[in-house]
Formats: structure tokens, C-alpha cells, sequence
């Protein structure tokens, strides 16, 4: 199998982009498919939801990657799940957008990274922070596919319009090979008329990019990154667990991604 690089990017924040890489990767790995989750996030979210102490990584994360050109294999770490591993991120990345700007090839140190793993795993996805700077440019330089977690609520598409600009962009200058994977609806409450109709205005607009799979609004989901699990370790009989493993099984089937 050929592998498959995602990257979960929206300039928005709180729209889902962390929780669907966690469980995403999650319910891949789930699936027996060796993935590997970058976090690509100063917050370092995806690093903590999934249980990982930042102690353990303060020498060892995608910092000293981007910036010392250490190889990615010597910062992954092994997770809870079988299949699953993680290169970590802490608050080192806050300000590397500023020693990117010395850096030949800025653009593409991901990418570069990434060469030497792609036989290693079945599917490479990285959590892009909420912006579209230096780290989200460099992940999708490195991705074939861009995965864009939209929220079910008022302005949901508010500068989807720029995030599709500026993948075009990178198309025509960097990455020609980068497609849309689709378009994730996120925190979907189905008692919510709003949900219901930006969810109409979203398939009415960009037809079968979205996935059918549709992630609901869930408590279980919500509170999981606070034990540093994935859903399927915190709660398997969840709507958020099932949800996210049948957006697996829709991936794994459609043939887009």
C-alpha cells in the first residue's frame, strides 16, 4: 500500500481539527493500518490527547526536526494503540516561524523529513494549527491530501473560501500533486436546526467532497483528551467513537483518500 499523507487544516479554531486527528488515526490504527499522527500544533494538543507527558518529549519533538534536522525516527513515540505512533509537539514551535525565516527551503522541511518514512506506515496525518503560516504551509507541501474539519454552527464557512485559495496556491507553486479530501462536518447536533442547514448548505456547495460520515456533538468525545485517550480507549460505544470509526471505514472504502 502506497502512504497516504493528510493534513487536518482549518484556520479556524475549535471547529474539531485535533480531535479528528487523534481519533482518526486512532480508528485507522484500529483498522491495522500503521499510522503515524504529527503534531503539528505549538498547543500541542494532539501530543497530550493522547496521553503523552510533555517531560518526556521537552529534547525530542518535531522542533528539533524543523529546525536541527534531526530525522523524525528519533522523536516518534509508540502510543496506546497497536499501529500507532506520534512525532510530538510542545510550546518549542511557538516562535519558529521566525527562525524559519533563515532557513533554505522553508517550505518543504516537512516534506523532506517525511521522504524517508512514507515505508514505513499505511497513512501519515498531521494536526495543522489554527492559522495558515509557516507549519500549516510546510505540512501541506508535504500532504497529498488536505481533510477540512468544518463545525455545524453560524459562520462555519467563514474563510473556507481563503483555505481553498490558499491550497490552490500551493498546488500551483509547491505541491501539484495536493487534493481536497474532503470536507469533515463536526459537532453536528442533530436537535439543532442550524446543524441541520449548514449541513445542507455544505453538501449543496461542494456535493461529494463531503464525507458522508458526519461527527455529532458528544460529551463522551469532548472529555477524552483530558484522560489522554482516544474515544475508542475512553468510550468504544460512544456516537463520537462510532462516528469516527465508520469515517475510517469511509476512507478506507471510497477510494478518494
Amino acid at each position: 500500500m502506497i502512504c497516504k499523507i493528510m493534513s487536518m487544516a482549518n484556520q479556524k479554531g475549535g471547529v474539531g481539527k485535533t480531535t479528528t486527528a487523534i481519533n482518526l488515526s486512532a480508528s485507522l490504527a484500529a483498522a491495522e493500518k500503521k499510522t503515524l499522527l504529527i503534531d503539528c500544533d505549538p498547543q500541542g494538543n494532539a501530543t497530550s490527547g493522547m496521553g503523552i507527558d510533555d517531560a518526556a518529549i521537552r529534547d525530542k519533538n518535531l522542533y528539533h526536526c524543523l529546525i536541527q534536522n534531526r530525522p523524525l525516527r528519533e522523536v516518534i513515540v509508540g502510543t496506546q494503540i497497536s499501529h500507532l505512533d506520534l512525532v510530538p509537539a510542545n510550546q518549542d514551535l511557538v516562535g519558529i516561524e521566525l527562525e524559519f525565516i533563515s532557513l533554505e527551503e522553508r517550505e518543504k522541511r516537512l516534506r523532506n523529513l517525511l521522504r524517508d518514512l512514507k515505508t514505513a506506515y499505511d497513512y501519515i496525518l498531521i494536526d495543522c494549527p489554527p492559522s495558515l503560516g509557516f507549519l500549516t504551509l510546510n505540512a501541506l507541501v508535504a500532504s497529498d491530501y488536505l481533510v477540512v474539519p468544518l463545525q455545524c454552527e453560524y459562520f462555519a464557512m467563514e474563510g473556507l473560501g481563503h483555505l481553498l485559495k490558499t491550497m490552490g496556491l500551493i498546488r500551483n507553486r509547491l505541491n501539484p500533486t495536493l487534493t481536497l479530501g474532503g470536507i469533515l462536518l463536526t459537532m453536528y447536533d442533530t436537535r439543532n436546526l442550524l446543524s441541520r442547514r449548514v449541513s445542507e448548505e455544505v453538501r449543496g456547495h461542494f456535493g461529494n467532497l463531503v464525507f458522508r460520515t458526519v461527527i455529532p456533538r458528544n460529551v463522551r468525545l469532548s472529555e477524552s483528551p483530558s484522560h489522554g485517550l482516544p474515544i475508542i480507549l475512553y468510550d468504544i460505544r460512544s456516537r463520537g467513537a462510532v462516528s469516527y470509526m465508520e469515517l475510517a471505514r469511509e476512507i478506507l472504502s471510497n477510494g478518494r483518500i
